[in-house]
């Protein structure tokens, strides 16, 4: 079994809107849900550990799924972890002041689902990113936190599980 493991963003919770759509998603396709809390966690670096220590103890296939910093913190652990694949929405790579801390380009299958309104990440961050590493690449007609956009998120992301899961 594949366990699609959860990393939300800055502003939000483990059970938010998008990741309840998504996890309703993958249980249907016969993978388990399990949703990192990192509320009370703003450094990056705390984030990637408390995913690693989390994610280590799951005895299944991982897919990482993370929305802005946790898009960011599902990519830095993606490796490590050995996972089959990461999907991230509004990834925050290449943040001003923080380029350098862009995780590398993990070894696996990589999906990005980007808005074209985000004034939060550009999205020409993750045009940027696509094209360094090959991923495939949507952008929406959507902001920053894409919740206009969930029947087109669920719809790459059943695809992306059916690649990777396959």
């Amino acid at each position: 079994m594949t366990a699609v493991v959860f990393s939300h963003g800055q502003e939000s919770g483990p059970w938010g809107t998008k990741i309840r759509a998504m996890a309703e998603l993958v249980t249907s396709m016969g993978c388990s849900a399990i949703s990192i809390d990192y509320q009370g966690i703003a450094d990056p670096g705390a984030r990637v550990s408390r995913l690693l220590s989390e994610a280590e103890a799951v005895d299944d296939d991982l897919l990482l799924i993370g929305s802005s910093m946790g898009g960011h913190v599902a990519t830095a652990a993606a490796d490590r972890l050995q996972a089959i694949g990461l999907f991230v929405l509004a990834p925050a790579f290449y943040m001003p002041g923080y380029e350098d801390l862009t995780p590398p380009v993990p070894r696996m299958p990589l999906c990005i689902v980007h808005g074209w309104r985000d004034t939060v990440v550009p999205v020409e961050n993750s045009i940027r990113y696509a094209r360094n590493s090959l991923a495939t690449l949507h952008i929406v007609d959507g902001d920053h936190r894409l919740t206009e956009n969930l029947a087109d998120i669920c719809s790459y992301l059943r695809l992306f599980v059916e690649k990777v899961d396959g």
